[in-house]
């Protein structure tokens, strides 16, 4: 027969062996576990916080954004408004420029046309002028003597001739 003492189970080693377990556990708890749970749940608030700056700058860009697409529309209003008032100033400027131009342009067709009234007096004038001076040449000669039909015709001929010496003269 041989002895069971090689497989015998020994009570006291097998308890031992647990409390061994038992105490290895609660060291590796305390001094490893808590440890690593409280650096893991560190870098865990780190990303949320993170997350949340993240949220909070998305939040806030796109309030500028609105604020920056309003803004726009605001200036595109106003530079629209400032064409408008423009294109409306220059055309202004223009219809008075037209306007100044349409009344200096009346002036001198006024001015020409006294000017050319007045030349027009001034040739009527000499023309009655020289009609009277003809007229006294003429009567002159007639009362010198008695005209006939041919004699007539003779003193209108020499007459012209001398108006166009004279006026030959003159130019």
């Amino acid at each position: 027969m041989q002895t069971l003492d090689v497989i015998s189970v020994n009570i006291w080693q097998i308890l031992i062996s647990l409390i061994n377990l038992v105490l290895l556990f609660l060291l590796l708890k305390k001094f490893l576990y808590k440890p690593v749970k409280k650096i893991l749940q560190k870098r865990k608030d780190e990303l949320d916080a993170q997350y949340q700056a993240a949220a909070d700058a998305e939040a806030i860009a796109q309030e500028h954004r609105q604020e920056w697409e309003a803004k726009l529309l605001t200036a595109e209003d106003t530079a629209s408004e400032i064409l408008q008032n423009a294109t409306e100033n220059a055309k202004r400027h223009g219809d008075r420029l037209v306007a100044d131009a349409q009344e200096k342009a009346e002036g001198i067709i006024r001015v020409a046309q006294n000017e050319a009234e007045l030349e027009r007096r001034k040739a009527t004038e000499d023309i009655k002028r020289e009609i009277v001076e003809v007229s006294g040449a003429l009567t002159e000669k007639m009362l010198g003597r008695e005209i006939n039909t041919q004699d007539h015709h003779a003193l209108i001929e020499s007459f012209i001739e001398n108006i166009g010496e004279e006026d030959g003269g003159n130019n």
